[in-house]
């Protein structure tokens, strides 16, 4: 199952659903919610965090956590 943590820069999703237990509470405010899009804008040049944008907030999340947001990837081809 692809998650934000396995989109490539410039690639888009919608989030699908997930037990909210899994998400702190933030981040659910902040617009991590199921059917919403998501937006992979950069990765850290560690690898961590990564800079995202969730119905156009842009939020650093790290890929721990952005691992366990399941996506349903709807461009496949990165325009960045």
């Amino acid at each position: 199952m692809a998650t934000i943590a396995s989109l490539e820069p410039g690639q888009k999703g919608i989030i699908q659903t997930f037990k909210e237990e899994v998400l702190p509470v933030k981040l659910m405010e902040l617009g991590c919610l199921p059917g919403n899009s998501v937006t992979l804008l950069q990765i850290a040049p560690l690898g961590d965090p990564l800079y995202i944008n969730v119905n156009g907030s842009h939020i650093a999340i790290r890929k721990a956590m952005a691992d366990c947001i399941p996506l349903e990837i709807i461009d496949e081809t990165p325009t960045l």
